[in-house]
Formats: structure tokens, C-alpha cells, sequence
């Protein structure tokens, strides 16, 4: 199969990376974060999460950051801002403070879901159908991810078909994507194409999506694999943040800068400006002080101050 012409970057580093941060990033640093990665030609940025602040204490400030969004004057047309919402107090919670789009999770593993959510996997997918049809209801368009699809923390290798079940049910409850993730970064092209496969059996493949993280290396590999079985939907994480709090090691979801690098080298159009992508990198980095994770926006900025 030919790679795709067009690739979807979905940004998740204001929530999914922000939220594994010890110190807590004020508001006006997550919407400035924002609205420069939106300037930057981002049209889908994952906002906050609609959790308990006692769960997740970095994203108390979730309806502050996304009711400034949406009002703000710097707001660009065609910009979406995604919040995380799994439950139906959630849920309300966001549609409260103006969320226009929500999203899911669930995952591939029964141990992973008990200690991530506190249930099995099919006690989740009850769960988030309280979520989804409510959503309808008010035609909010959900997303949905799924943990897991390739390794588990505390089981080891999960099988493709794991993931295909998880992601058919997603789909069929309502979910218009999926986003498949390798939430340990221990997946191979070779691992990640066999999962790919699995689920593509059983939901359209423009209805999936990557979600990579980068503990081994394997990342933009596993991009390069899943863009050659017709994936073009990839999640990534400004300069490289984020983890997984319930997988010791694992780094974040790729890094924004190296997938764009990826994709322009490819000759595939994403839409997005990656000197903009650069210092929106460095402006969190700089907050945060420490150096962007992305492995070409170490390059990039050296080749810079070069000149």
C-alpha cells in the first residue's frame, strides 16, 4: 500500500504529557502552550481532562483552560480542543464548561484496566456507553483510546486480537476514532504491524489511529510501519513529554517535532509549521527546565545557534 498523502497530527501533550508533571503548570502557561501550538498549524490539541483533581491534581484547572480557550481572540477557525472525559461526571463537567469534543479510554489488558480505572475491561466499555450516548445526545463527537494494544506493564505481550475486540466495541458504541496505544513504548514494527492488522480486520483503517510512546527507540519506527498499512492518524506529544504512571520507564508519547520531521521528509502534508512546532517546544521546555525530549528538536535548535 501506498503511505498516505495526508496525515492527522492529534496533539495530546497538554494533557497526556502536562498530567505526569510533579509540579503543577499554571493555567496561563497550558493556554499560551496551546494557542502557540495551534499557531503552528495544529488543528486537533487535546486541551485537559475532565478527572478528579485528586487523581490528577495537574488538571484541577481544566474548565479555567478551556473556557479561555474557546473564548479566546487568538482562537483560529478550524481548531478543535478535545477534553478527556472518562466518566459521565466528567462528562458533564466538560459540556458545562463548553467541550465540544470529548474522548475515552479503555485498554487491551484486564490488568492494566483494573489498575488504571478500577475496573475490568468490560465493566469500561459499560461505562464509557453511559458516556457515548450521552455525547450523542448533544451531538458531541467522541474519540476514543486504547491502552495497551501491544505490551502490558503487568502482563506482558498482549495479543492483536485483544485490541481488535477492545477497538471493534469502541467503534460500534459510537467512538469515530480510535487511537491505538503502545503505552509502554515496547511495541516493533513487526508487533505494531500484526496489531495494525488485527484491528483493521475488524474497523475501517481510516478510523485508526497511532498512539506511540518512545521508551525503547521504536516510536518513529513503529509511525513508518503503520503509515505503510494506510494509518494516517498519529498522536504525539510536544517536545516529548508525558509517561505513564503505571508503567515504570516509559517515556513519553512521541514527540511532536520528531513526527512532523518525519512526515516532511516523507513528502506527506500534516499542516503544520515546524519552526512554530519548535518554540512552542522550547517555550514549555523552558517552563518545565529541562530540554525538549524530541531527538530533532535537539538537532534543529544546536543547527540554530549554530548560525
Amino acid at each position: 500500500m501506498a503511505l498516505p498523502n495526508r496525515v492527522k497530527v492529534v496533539e495530546v501533550g497538554p494533557r497526556d504529557g502536562l498530567q505526569n508533571e510533579q509540579q503543577i503548570v499554571p493555567a496561563a502557561i497550558k493556554i499560551e502552550l496551546i494557542e502557540r501550538l495551534a499557531d503552528a498549524g495544529l488543528s486537533v490539541i487535546e486541551a485537559t481532562s475532565f478527572v478528579s483533581p485528586k487523581w490528577v491534581p495537574q488538571m484541577a484547572d481544566n474548565a479555567e483552560v478551556l473556557a479561555a480557550l474557546l473564548a479566546s481572540p487568538r482562537r483560529r477557525a478550524g481548531v478543535s480542543y478535545p477534553v478527556l472525559t472518562p466518566n459521565l461526571k466528567g462528562f458533564d463537567a466538560a459540556v458545562e464548561a463548553g467541550a465540544q469534543e470529548v474522548a475515552i479510554f479503555g485498554a487491551a489488558s484486564e490488568t492494566f484496566s483494573q489498575k488504571n480505572i478500577n475496573c475490568s475491561v468490560a465493566e469500561s466499555l459499560k461505562r464509557f456507553a453511559a458516556v457515548v450516548n450521552a455525547a450523542g445526545a448533544l451531538e458531541i463527537p467522541v474519540r476514543a483510546y486504547v491502552s495497551c494494544v501491544v505490551a502490558c506493564p503487568y502482563e506482558g505481550a498482549v495479543a492483536p486480537e485483544k485490541a481488535a475486540w477492545v477497538a471493534q466495541r469502541l467503534l460500534d458504541m459510537g467512538c469515530y476514532e480510535i487511537s491505538l496505544g503502545d503505552t509502554i513504548g515496547a511495541g516493533t514494527p513487526a508487533s505494531i504491524q500484526r496489531m495494525i492488522e488485527a484491528c483493521a480486520a475488524v474497523v475501517p483503517v481510516e478510523n485508526l489511529a497511532g498512539h506511540y510512546h518512545d521508551t525503547y527507540g521504536m516510536a518513529i519506527a513503529n509511525i513508518y510501519a503503520s503509515l505503510e498499512l494506510g494509518v494516517a492518524v498519529f498522536d504525539s506529544s510536544i517536545a516529548g513529554l508525558g509517561g505513564c504512571p503505571y508503567a515504570i520507564g516509559a517515556s513519553g508519547n512521541v514527540a511532536s517535532e520528531d513526527l512532523v520531521f518525519l512526515l516532511q521528509g516523507l513528502g506527506i502534508d500534516c499542516g503544520v509549521d515546524l519552526a512554530g512546532l519548535l518554540a512552542a517546544g522550547r517555550f514549555i521546555s523552558a517552563h518545565l527546565g529541562r530540554a525538549p525530549a524530541s531527538k530533532a528538536a535537539r538537532a534543529l535548535l544546536a543547527r540554530q545557534g549554530r548560525q
